[in-house]
């Protein structure tokens, strides 16, 4: 009988949950205006006015856009931050 050694066991799971690329996504809530959102998107991501817009209005309408991909541990930095910010905001794996 052989039982796997525990490091093998670990780096397998970290290969597993750091595999990519990430996708940091704010979800629509009954709180936030539009505008605000908007503003948000501006002044933390550095997006334009137009793409500002339309990410806001992908999670008003579609209730959910992605503003961010890459790694696991950036995108979990934008959730963070949006949450800071008072969004709604998640980490997923890329085509999940």
């Amino acid at each position: 009988m052989s039982i796997a050694s525990p490091e093998i066991d670990e780096q397998t799971d970290l290969q597993a949950s750091t595999s990519g690329p990430w996708q940091t996504v704010v979800w629509n809530d009954p709180v936030n205006l539009m505008s605000y959102v908007e503003h948000i998107f501006r002044q933390y991501f550095g997006f334009s006015r137009d793409k500002a817009h339309r990410l806001m209005l992908a999670v008003h309408h579609d209730g959910h856009a992605v503003v961010a991909e890459g790694s696991r541990e950036q995108m979990e930095l934008h959730a963070q931050a949006m949450h800071d910010y008072g969004l709604w905001a998640t980490v997923r794996e890329a085509g999940s």
